[in-house]
């Protein structure tokens, strides 16, 4: 009986201890990647703001082939509306382009609904200069308690960035060689 006192008030410890953790977590969160493309904003920009051109850089569109999408709104720029439902790697959610500042910037407001519900504000920011072009995606939003509970385990920056990295490669390679 005493090991057993003993096993469970290490468990509540623990548990204790976590929450303390999380309690201590940041409420926002951004995560930020960037750059550097040899090609004009002017060429980069149509493929940030028009959702149908996705399919050819998004890190998300390759995970799930059977994945549904369906369009709506503007055809691009402010109002164009993307919404997805797929396999546990892509979930479902939605975008909405509720920004467009042709050719320097892309704001999105982006909502998650499975497999986890959240709103963030996604940002790409085109910069020019002398070598073309730095690209910058943000993203941005708030941390609820269970999503505070979950960064004790998991490092979404490194996570979610590792896509973002991704993507951006993958738009730097498009944009280079169009």
């Amino acid at each position: 009986m005493t090991i057993l006192l003993g096993i469970v008030g290490v468990i509540v410890l623990a548990i204790g201890c976590i929450l303390a953790i999380a309690a201590n977590k940041p409420s926002r969160f951004t995560i930020q990647r960037s750059t550097r493309i040899a090609a004009p904003a002017e060429a980069i920009f149509p493929l940030l703001n028009d959702f149908h051109a996705w399919n050819h850089w998004s890190p998300w569109e390759k995970l799930d082939p059977a994945m549904t999408r369906s369009h709506s709104g503007a055809p691009s720029g402010k109002g164009a509306v993307y919404e997805w439902e797929g396999n546990n790697k892509v979930g479902k959610g939605r975008m909405e382009i509720s920004e467009s500042v042709p050719p320097t910037k892309v704001v999105l407001d982006l909502q998650f609904i499975t497999p986890w519900e959240a709103r963030n504000v996604t940002e790409f920011r085109l910069e020019p200069n002398a070598e073309g072009t730095h690209v910058v995606w943000a993203m941005s939003g708030q941390h609820n308690f269970t999503a505070k509970v979950m960064a004790v385990f998991m490092n979404m920056d490194t996570l979610v960035g590792k896509d973002f990295e991704k993507g951006l490669a993958t738009i730097k390679q498009v944009a280079e060689t169009s």
